[in-house]
This record gives structure tokens, sequence and C-alpha cells, in this order.
């Protein structure tokens, strides 16, 4: 997912180089998206493994 967040990235800096403002917004809010959803999935993950850490010991 990061991945793809950064793909749509690197198209936004270069239409946004070329003068497509309007593919440039639209990449970069699809970035936003794609990143915070990266940021949800690892927190969630990150909690799940204290969690399952925890009740090992």
């Amino acid at each position: 997912m990061l991945k793809w967040a950064l793909i749509f990235f690197v198209i936004a800096l270069i239409a946004g180089a070329l003068g497509f403002t309007t593919i440039a917004g639209t990449s970069i809010a699809i970035a936003k998206v794609l990143f915070f959803i990266f940021l949800a999935i690892v927190v969630i993950f990150v909690i799940a493994a204290v969690f399952a850490g925890k009740k090992l010991m």
C-alpha cells in the first residue's frame, strides 16, 4: 500500500511539473488516502503485536 502511495505521489510531482494541475491534485489526494490507510493498518498491527506479546509471557 505504501508502494502505491509513493507511485501516486511521483505521478503528482511529474504532472505538476508539466502543468497538469488537475491530474496532480487527484493523484496527491489518492496518495494521501492510501498513506493514511497504510498508517492505520500499521497501528493496528503494532497494537495486535503488543497484546499478543503480553499473552505469551
